[in-house]
Formats: structure tokens, C-alpha cells, sequence
């Protein structure tokens, strides 16, 4: 029997059948199928600021509530995991990048209230989101370009973090959070406390203070895919410490409100390492584990004037600056004591950040609302190899400047709303010079020699977006929609200036000066049921992509990845894959869903019961034929929920399945099945308190990622128990 029976078709034909049969999807996360937030949740991120997911033509999911606390177990990444069309690409539990649509790295933008996240995880699959979930008050994912609004960095979707720092709303009283929770998998404890404090009737002043520390993780069976002679059932070097603060003050009255806060972040991870713990003479591995060690302060103003001036009704300015630092720090592991002991600095990260965002609403002209913005952005980045007598890098140093201007309009009709937009940026980048660098160049798969350019000079590329769509309104409960958008995307730092080994991920990676931009043209239609007691949300998308950059592996002629030794002075050499920055014509289509049916309604002598099913499909390939590597394979879930009393239950089920479309020098990856629970309880006679338990692959599944660069180096965690508290008090 071929397992792989979900391509595009079968997919849209399983979807109608589960409608046939009156299945359904509502909750979300690793083995949960997607949750659809169905209140009218303000989306922050919309540069309206003031509609709904219901009022959008874009597709957009928004998690918060009880719904964000049952995803809440640690990055961003395992947040979203199973929304559809929403993946996790993680390199072990410490990391966990969103992929959206198949588009991961520097394609996916992570925002917090709306500002950009100061991190180096767009120059690496190892290197950590820069932003705390458990700060969270809810979070948005925009899927499909929103490069219209925010930049080339959202070319394949949006995240936006949205906390409570910036809330105009002052209370009249002290309010605040207590949280915290406790995971039998890895002894994973989090906690979190907030307060936001008035003074008077028009300030207050926030903080909030987040912590995470777990051990190493259980997995089922090997860590490494191809491996039965290391240590079973135990992800050695996945322990993980998050830090997280923020203080900041807010000013808010009639004429609109203006906020001013700093927040750090801190976090350190080991990426896992197979271990063997005899002398390797004797047939045991490697003695060195990698950890990463990364910091951010931060300092953000956000304001909002209440109509500034005639003609408009509302203008922001919001202001990020960000520095942030990285080390990624090898370890030996000492016999004699039995622990790890410092041994080097294999690479330093700096990132200096300034964002810069002014919107202004202005009243309707021709019948049209809309909003008009501009935005600057000024990054410093700098990725170092210490080590030796003389500076070598993994990416040169370089400064990357982008200014644009872009506008949004919506114009309603008799039959819903049209929405027009355009954007019109300039970005240049600009590397110094690696004259007496330590790394001179490194051999491809043939054995030719890759030359080093000492001198690079500046890229500039001027960008333009536009975008057409439409939200129909089909009766009183159902939405059809469409949209047509056209964007233009520059090649990252990374891309652009990459000639090093990257000591963390375990690969060299090879940039190209002469990149081009890329060119977007994405096509979707969507359609959705917004009220009664079914509902339903399906997507489909097509992608069209110029010029698409992507690490491509070398083949060694048997199927296998190129490795090339560590250049560079020290004790030993350590193979790297090897990895170049290419260009082709690609495309992504697919589909998506999810649905929400009460199969019972509560009554006297009855409990409610709802049904959810979601899954998702994308498809990514070159044009000119062949798979493009590390795209999320098919899946499908399907949910139940219940409640009694102060009680509410729910069991998910998911399948994710084999992915057999690789790309060069990638192996298949097999299907894995996730099965999950949670329980949570709301005392009636305590305003404010939940109580939860919940498991987590109930079914001790040894799943691999096939979208994570990592997947044959670590499984997903085993099965997992958590239980937890939220606390909302005051007010």
C-alpha cells in the first residue's frame, strides 16, 4: 500500500469527505489540530489596527486565551506548531522557527507588538527566535506575503507576539499574572509574573518577569537516525535556561497615549549531541557538545495621536532598538570529572537594530479608508570566528539600511470590501573588507578550489509590492476570498556574504555576491462559514517565485552530502557539510483547513460536544524541475471537546506524513502519528484561575521534522506530561 496517498487531490477530496461526514477542526498545536479563534479578536498587527480575522481578505490566524496557555511550552515555534499551513523547524527543544507555507529563515518575519525581533535566527536554523512567548497575550500569523506592509523580511508571512506593555488602557486598580507550570519531559519548569501598576488616572507603569529551565529531554529509541550503537532514549545536551524582564511606563489620555518601555532577553541551549561516554580509540564518539549563549536589550517607543490634523484620524510611531550578542561556546567533555568543561568560542554574533514605523489613518477619500506609512530600518551585523591569532567569520561584517513608503486602502461595496496596496522601498547592504582573514577558501564536491573575495562592495535594490483582493459576502455566515499579490524580496546578509563554518549547525556555508532579488506573484482563494454551530475555513495558494534563493547541499555521487574539514588552527578538524546559497525559478501551492462542528449542544441532561478537523498540504519545487529540500510534509488531525461543570476536556489526535519529495543530497523522512489531551479547570468561585494537565505524545512517537536542517540529528521529545496554573487578578 503506498502511505503517501495525500497529494493535492486527495487531500481537497478527504477534506470533502470529512465535511460530508460532519468532521471538523478547532484546536491547534503540536498533535492539536488548529484552533479557530471564532470571537472577534482585534488583529494589532493590521495597519487598520482595528479589525477582526473575520474583516481581513488575508489569511490570518490569532491564538490567545485559554488556547495560547495550552501551547505555551516554550518557543515560538512549538507555539504554532500544527496551525495549518504553520510548521516548527527546530534544531533540538532550545530552538523553534516558524515555517510558513514551505518559506522558513529570513522569508518569515517575527514581530513583538508589531516592531521587529532583534535576533540572528534568520542566519541560522540553530539560533533562537529572540522573543519570549511567555509574555504573550496573544499571537498573530499572517499566511502569504505581508512583505506589502513589513518589509522583504515577511515575504512568506507574518508572526507578530503581542504583550500587554503597550495597552493604552490604564487600569483603575493594581492588576496582574501569576503563571507557571511543570513538565515530567526534561523537568521543564516555567514561570511567569506581570503587574501593571497605575499611577493616576493616566500612567502606569508594567513589568513582567519570565523564567525557563529544563534538564536534558527523553526521546524514544536513538537520537541520530542512522545510529544503534549510542545512548538510547535520552537527547543529551538539550537543556535549556530563559530569562526574560521588561519595565515600561505608559502615558494615556483623550488625545491618544504614548509608551515607553526597555525589555532583555536572555537565553542558553545546547544543541543535542550523540555521546558515548568510552575513549574514542576504543569506538566511542565525540567528546564535544556545542552550546549557544544569546542576550538582547531592548528599547521601543510607541505612541498614538488621536486626529493629529485634519484629513486623518490617527497617526503611530513606533521605535525599536535592539542590541543583541551571540556565542556559540564548544564544550569538552572531562573523564576524570565527568562534566563539561569550556573549551572555546567558535563564533560571535553582534546585531545592532533600529526600526523606525509611522503610520497615519486618513479619512475616506472616493469612498475609501486607508493608511499611509513609512518605515526605515538600520542593522550592523557581525558573525566572527575568534579563533587564532587573526579574526576569521562565518557571515563578513556588513550594515544593511532600508527605507520605504507603503500604502493600504479599503473600499467597501455591496457586496463586502475591495483592499489595494503598494510599497516602494530601497535597501543597500554594504560588507567590509576580510583582507588577512584566516579562512582563504574552501574545496566544492569536484575538488576545485572556492575563492575568497576579500572585497565585496555594496548591493542596492529598490523593491516594489502591490496587491489587489476582495472579501465577498456570501448570506450572513459565509466569506469568500481572494487576493492577488506581487512583492519583491532582497537577498539577506547571509545570502549575500557567507564563506565560513558555521560551528553550531555543523556546516560551511557559501554566499553569493552576485544574488538577485527575488519575485514573488501569490494567488489564493479562500472560503469560510463565520457563525453557527459548524464552521469551516479552507484555503488554497499558489506561489510563484523568480530567482528563489536556498541552501542547497552538495551530492557526493552516491547520494550523500560533500563535508569539508574545519579550516582554521586547532586541536583536530571537524567535517561540515557544505552548503551553497542558490538560485532558481521555484513555486509552492497547497492547501489548508480547518472546522469546527458542535455535534452536541449542552442541555439539562446532556454535554456539549465538538468535533475539529484541520490539516494542511504545500508542495515545493523548481520550476525547472526537482524538490526544493526541507519542505513540511502533509498533515491531518482531528480533535474532540467537551466540558462539565467548572471542567472543559479536549483529545486531539495528528498524522503527520512520510515526506518522499526531497531535495539534493536530503533524505525521505517517515510518518509519525501525535496524540495529546488537556484538562483544564475554572474554579466558579475563584475570578481568574485555570488549572490544566495535559499530555503530549501520548503515543511515545520518535518523529522527525522534516522541515528542521536537524531532523536526522534529533527526534521530536517523548511522550510529556504538564501541569500548570493561570492567575489573573485585579483590575
Amino acid at each position: 500500500m503506498n502511505r503517501q496517498f495525500l497529494n493535492a487531490p486527495a487531500l481537497g477530496a478527504a477534506f470533502f469527505a470529512a465535511l460530508a461526514a460532519s468532521a471538523s477542526a478547532h484546536g491547534q498545536g503540536d498533535e492539536r489540530s488548529s484552533r479557530l479563534v471564532l470571537s472577534p479578536v482585534t488583529v494589532t498587527s493590521d495597519p487598520f489596527g482595528d479589525r477582526s480575522v473575520d474583516d481581513l481578505v488575508s489569511s490570518t490566524t490569532v491564538i490567545s486565551g485559554d488556547d495560547l496557555e495550552r501551547r505555551r511550552r516554550g518557543t515560538i515555534g512549538d507555539v504554532l506548531e500544527g496551525i495549518p499551513g504553520v510548521a516548527n523547524s527546530d534544531f533540538g527543544p532550545g530552538v523553534g522557527r516558524p515555517v510558513i507555507r514551505g518559506l522558513q529563515g529570513s522569508r518569515v518575519l517575527v514581530l513583538e507588538d508589531g516592531m521587529r525581533t532583534t535576533d540572528v535566527s534568520a542566519e541560522g536554523a540553530d539560533h533562537a527566535v529572540g522573543v519570549d512567548p511567555l509574555r504573550a497575550e496573544q499571537v498573530e500569523v499572517i499566511r502569504g506575503p505581508a512583505a506589502l506592509i513589513y518589509g522583504s523580511g515577511a515575504a512568506g508571512g507574518v508572526v507578530n507576539v503581542v504583550t500587554d506593555r503597550f495597552n493604552p488602557v490604564i487600569p483603575e486598580n493594581i492588576r496582574g499574572r501569576l503563571g507557571g507550570s511543570y513538565g515530567d519531559n526534561g523537568n521543564d519548569r516555567q514561570g511567569h509574573v506581570s503587574l501593571d501598576i497605575p499611577v493616576g488616572t493616566n500612567f502606569a507603569i508594567r513589568g513582567d518577569l519570565n523564567a525557563r529551565r529544563t534538564s536534558d529531554f527523553d526521546i524514544r529509541g536513538y537520537q541520530t537516525a542512522d545510529s544503534r550503537t549510542r545512548k538510547r532514549d535520552k537527547l543529551i545536551n538539550s537543556d535549556i535556561e530563559n530569562d526574560s524582564y521588561s519595565i515600561t511606563g505608559m502615558f494615556s489620555g483623550e488625545w491618544g497615549y504614548v509608551g515607553l518601555g526597555y525589555s532583555y532577553w536572555e537565553t542558553d541551549y545546547g544543541i543535542p549531541e550523540n555521546f558515548f561516554p568510552i575513549p574514542r580509540d576504543q569506538g566511542g564518539f565525540s567528546d564535544d557538545f556545542e552550546r549557544v549563549f544569546a542576550e538582547s536589550d531592548t528599547f521601543d517607543l510607541r505612541s498614538e495621536i488621536y486626529n493629529p490634523f485634519a484629513g486623518f484620524s490617527a497617526a503611530r510611531l513606533k521605535v525599536s532598538y535592539s542590541e543583541f550578542e551571540q556565542e556559540e561556546v564548544e564544550f569538552e567533555f572531562d573523564r576524570s570529572t565527568r562534566r563539561l568543561d569550556e573549551r572555546i568560542v567558535e563564533a560571535e554574533f553582534e546585531k545592532d537594530e533600529l526600526d523606525v514605523r509611522l503610520e497615519l489613518l486618513h479619512d475616506p477619500i472616493a469612498g475609501m479608508n486607508g493608511v499611509i506609512g513609512f518605515e526605515f530600518v538600520d542593522t550592523d551585523f557581525e558573525a566572527d570566528d575568534p579563533r587564532g591569532d587573526e579574526r576569521g567569520f562565518y557571515v563578513r561584517p556588513n550594515e544593511t539600511r532600508s527605507m520605504a513608503l507603503f500604502s493600504v486602502q479599503e473600499l467597501p461595496t455591496e457586496f463586502g470590501k475591495l483592499e489595494f496596496g503598494a510599497r516602494i522601498g530601497r535597501e543597500r547592504s554594504s560588507s567590509d573588507d576580510v583582507i588577512g582573514s584566516r579562512i582563504e577558501g574552501t574545496v566544492d564536491a569536484d575538488g576545485n578550489f572556492v575563492p575568497l573575495q576579500e572585497s565585496i562592495g555594496s548591493r542596492s535594490f529598490t523593491l516594489l509590492s502591490f496587491s489587489v483582493g476582495a472579501l465577498v459576502d456570501v448570506g450572513d455566515d459565509h466569506h469568500f476570498r481572494t487576493s492577488l499579490t506581487a512583492t519583491e524580496r532582497a537577498p539577506s546578509s547571509e545570502q549575500i556574504y557567507a564563506f565560513g563554518r558555521h560551528a553550531a549547525a555543523g556546516t560551511f556555508e557559501v554566499g553569493d555576491p552576485d544574488l538577485e532579488k527575488e519575485t514573488y506573484l501569490n494567488f489564493e482563494v479562500g472560503f469560510d462559514r463565520h457563525s453557527g454551530p459548524f464552521r469551516y475555513d479552507a484555503t488554497a495558494f499558489y506561489n510563484r517565485v523568480d530567482d528563489f534563493t536556498y541552501l542547497e547541499s552538495v551530492d557526493d555521487g552516491t547520494g550523500n552530502p560533500v563535508f569539508v574539514n574545519d579550516v582554521g588552527e586547532r586541536e583536530g578538524n571537524q567535517r561540515n557539510q557544505l552548503v551553497f546559497n542558490e538560485q532558481d525559478d521555484a513555486e509552492f501551492y497547497g492547501v489548508e483547513f480547518g472546522s469546527s462542528l458542535e455535534l452536541i449542544q449542552p442541555g439539562p441532561n446532556t454535554l456539549p460536544l465538538n468535533m475539529r478537523v484541520s490539516g494542511d498540504y504545500v508542495r515545493g519545487r523548481l520550476r525547472s524541475g526537482g524538490n526544493l529540500p526541507r519542505i513540511t510534509p502533509p498533515r491531518v488531525g482531528v480533535g474532540f471537546d467537551t466540558s462539565w461543570q467548572d471542567f472543559d476536556f479536549g483529545v486531539d489526535y495528528q498524522r503527520v506524513m512520510p515526506q518522499t519529495r526531497t531535495g539534493t543530497a536530503e533524505s525521505r523522512t517517515s510518518g509519525y502519528h501525535l496524540y495529546g489531551f488537556d484538562v483544564g479547570y475554572h474554579p466558579s468561585n475563584v475570578d481568574g484561575l485555570r488549572v490544566y494537565l495535559a499530555g503530549r505524545n501520548l503515543g511515545n512517537e520518535s518523529g522527525r521534522r522534516h522541515q528542521s536542517f536537524f531532523k536526522d540529528e534529533a527526534p521530536i521529545i517523548g511522550r510529556a506530561f504538564y501541569a500548570g496554573f493561570r492567575y489573573d487578578f485585579g483590575g
